[in-house]
């Protein structure tokens, strides 16, 4: 194989000898770790080095030592799939990891997994991959900054004052869901956020042409961006220049539409798909150290004066991180309330006694929809838990998301904490997200459960993030009626179900209501969907049954056998657990003892302790499951001697009392199925 040296290797006269080193390491580093590793992706971390350098040791507010500095400037790396970019970067400026991390890189159980994880590898913000995730992430990080920021700042105290900054490719800018997030940002004017396009032109399939002709820039100065453009990334000085000039713009967020060259130093790969996923080749590998000058050939070599000049951002992020704990000890001599509880709120910590204002529904006021029960119990819950911070998607009268007398996030107000996310079910999730992962609030978005399909993204990410973010879903099933099919939920709730660390709570009636808000805030294992009705549900008198709500368990026995011992038992969630109970004393009047268990979680169920389990489900009962959606999520629950009445073809338009009886969920034919089971 010939060796020709690319045109493009040169250093430009603002890199210094050490800064070209420092770019090189990242670069050999990334090409070292992906061969080692026989899979990854060169071509990126080759080509944004200059950019990651310039932003880890001289403009980003960061403190190695101490990753979860509160005030730290936020940078996410949308692109997850450059991942070695970002490993590189945090190795080079002193975070906790190492030369032996990088060297593990996608091994099992490594530091350094394929993607970015968050909570998995200090100093990454969030877990990327999917792309587009990343970008919508960095809006709802700028979204709670703007928010905190209004909240809690005061004439000269600027405790919360950082910025987001986010690095996208081509991919992340053809997924829906970064035009969802950056429309969103656009509107809002974020001016803390600043993003990178990495306008290499190259995807797996070969061109951009092929499929992404966009101007990029315009597109983004119609959101309402402010646009740069950096026509060559391998000058640093340029890079200076272009972040001095979006933070001179405080009114909208800023897009540096950034030329690089995929597999920048490989000379038989540069600018062509190959440099994207997968390693170079031992050889070429070889020729692209060549290329660069590079001092050795020697696997993921350092040269000398390397880390000592990278790791220089660790004395100074210890001395920003100083001077604002200095400045903060001011804020709190002179505003002590509000710096307890910007400590609380940052450390994710309820208030003490939050629990006290969930309301209690009666006969009287409790025989309404899950979906206007939830409104109230959200309402009484923003009095006294101030991070309690979100809306809809378009849908806060049906989804009952409004908190009442609270001001509204916009641009003017950014201490309002209604939030109107717009038609964007797939934006709003993912900007929860990086609201949750900043921290200082706890967001909550709603939209119709059918609509949970447009943002399963990120509540699949949510989950995997472990972030406490609660979903309100409305209109959980053909009980919506007349709209049909086409907004009746079938298989979502079993999908919601089988996401690991996913917790779905569907509750019987306004009292369960009360409860699955609880157990949402409650739930630092991960998100939580509130599952709830439009049709008005029958107050659910326990007094009569002799049981108290146990929603935080999952399950619990609502009615039984007056010997405890029946013959069958029943069970459903949300509002078909009135049809058990009615089947219950149907089933009574006939001799046949029955237990009606209303189980609003399959997942806070399963977490339980198998004696608890088996003292509500007593194996070896017969058992039938009713739920107005798909039976698959029950057969873990009934058995194979038991029954399951669900749905498994679509609904229709029409009342919803005529959709149940024409499907089947009816008293009747689950006192028929029960009969039939125990006969």
């Amino acid at each position: 194989m010939a060796t020709t040296v690319s045109p493009r290797i040169r250093m430009t006269s603002s890199t210094s000898s050490i800064d070209q080193l420092c770019i090189d390491t990242i670069r050999t580093l990334a090409m070292d770790a992906v061969q080692k590793a026989d899979s990854g992706h060169p071509g990126t971390p080759m080509a944004l080095a200059p950019l990651a350098y310039a932003l880890f040791t001289k403009h980003m507010r960061h403190n190695p030592a101490d990753p979860r500095w509160a005030n730290r400037d936020r940078f996410v790396l949308s692109c997850g799939h450059a991942s070695m970019l970002l490993y590189s970067s945090l190795y080079l400026t002193g975070y906790d990891l190492t030369l032996d991390d990088l060297k593990q890189f996608r091994q099992w159980e490594s530091r350094t997994p394929g993607h970015p994880e968050y909570g998995y590898t200090p100093g990454v913000e969030t877990t990327t991959g999917p792309l587009g995730q990343g970008v919508g992430n960095a809006v709802g990080m700028a979204v709670a900054e703007a928010h905190l920021a209004a909240r809690f700042n005061r004439e000269g105290h600027d405790v919360v004052d950082h910025y987001t900054y986010f690095i996208c490719s081509d991919g992340d800018l053809m997924e829906g869901v970064s035009h969802e997030a950056c429309s969103f940002a656009g509107h809002f004017r974020l001016g803390k956020l600043i993003g990178f396009y990495d306008d290499n032109k190259i995807t797996i399939d070969g061109s951009t042409d092929l499929t992404f002709t966009d101007d990029t820039g315009k597109r983004f100065e119609a959101y309402g961006w402010h646009v740069l453009h950096l026509d060559d990334v391998n000058d640093l000085q340029a890079i200076d220049t272009v972040i001095a000039e979006a933070k001179a713009v405080t009114d909208r967020p800023t897009l540096v539409v950034t030329r690089t060259h995929i597999g920048y130093g490989s000379p038989n790969r540069v600018d062509t798909a190959k440099a994207h996923g997968e390693p170079l080749g031992v050889e070429e590998v070889k020729l692209a150290k060549q290329n660069l000058g590079w001092p050795s050939l020697e696997p993921f070599f350092v040269p000398d004066g390397v880390l000592e000049h990278t790791r220089q951002t660790r004395e100074k992020g210890k001395a920003l991180q100083a001077t604002w704990e200095k400045s903060f000890a001011a804020y709190r001599a002179a505003f002590p309330k509000e710096a307890a509880e910007l400590d609380r709120r940052l450390a994710g910590k309820l208030p003490e006694g939050w629990e006290k204002s969930l309301p209690s529904f009666t006969a009287e006021n409790g025989a309404v929809a899950s979906r206007a029960a939830s409104g109230t119990v959200l309402n009484a819950l923003a009095a006294v838990i101030p991070e309690l911070m979100g809306g809809s998607a378009d849908l806060a009268p049906s989804n009952n998301t409004l908190l009442k007398n609270v001001d509204t996030f916009t641009p003017e107000t950014p201490e309002g904490r209604n939030m109107h996310f717009g038609i964007r079910e797939h934006g709003m999730g993912a900007i929860m997200n990086g609201m949750s992962l900043h921290g200082g609030v706890i967001p909550y978005g709603g939209t119709f459960l059918i609509f949970s399909d447009y943002m399963r993204p990120p509540i699949r990410l949510a989950a995997f993030m472990h972030r406490r973010v609660i979903y309100v879903y409305t209109h959980d099933s053909i009980g919506l009626g007349e709209d049909g099919p086409t907004h009746q939920p079938i298989e979502q709730l079993a999908a919601l179900r089988c996401i690991p660390r996913m917790t779905t709570i569907r509750p019987a009636d306004a009292t369960e209501t009360v409860e699955a808000w609880r157990a949402a805030l409650l739930n630092e294992e991960g998100p939580t969907a509130l599952v709830l009705t439009r049709q008005k549900l029958g107050f659910i008198d326990r007094t009569k049954y002799g049981a108290a709500s146990g929603v935080l368990k999952g399950a619990y026995v609502l009615a039984d056998a007056p010997d405890g011992k029946p013959k069958v038992v029943l069970m459903s969630s949300g509002s078909e657990v009135a049809l058990a109970l009615a089947a219950y004393e149907k089933l009574a009047a006939q001799g046949i003892a029955a237990r009606v268990v209303s189980m609003p979680s399959h997942e806070l169920f399963g977490r339980q302790p198998q004696g608890y389990r088996d003292g509500v489900l007593l194996p070896g009962t017969k058992k039938v499951a009713i739920e107005a959606a798909h039976p698959m999520s029950w057969y873990r629950w009934v058995g194979g001697d038991g029954e399951i009445i669900g749905i498994d073809r679509f609904g229709a338009s029409a009342p919803y009392q005529t959709i149940y009886n024409e499907l089947g969920l009816t008293v009747d034919k689950l006192v028929e199925t029960a009969r039939r089971l125990v006969d």
